[in-house]
């Protein structure tokens, strides 16, 4: 998947027996519901354990895809760079 397809929030193809991996918008919004869930004080233990295990995948997700967009990113810059300084060589 690529940088683009990850930033317009597309899902992932689903592995055999797996759901698909949620977009990053999804899988924040997901943290964000988990969070006001515990801080409620409402979840058993049982509970709360699956959704601190559940936080803990999303946010590894979330980190993982915005680290995805900062090396695209870089790469970019340097792609830009790399013709700039083409272009000041040919002259």
């Amino acid at each position: 998947m690529s940088a683009d397809e990850r930033a317009a929030g597309a899902e992932a193809p689903a592995g055999e027996g797996r759901e698909p991996r949620p977009s990053y918008e999804a899988a924040s919004a997901r943290v964000e519901e988990i969070i006001r869930r515990l801080d409620s004080g409402e979840a058993s233990l049982d509970e709360t354990l699956a959704l601190v295990s559940e936080g803990k995948e999303l946010i590894e997700l979330c980190a993982a895809e915005l680290n995805a967009v900062g090396n695209a990113l870089e790469e970019l810059q340097l792609d830009e760079l790399v013709g700039r300084l083409e272009r000041e060589a040919d002259r």
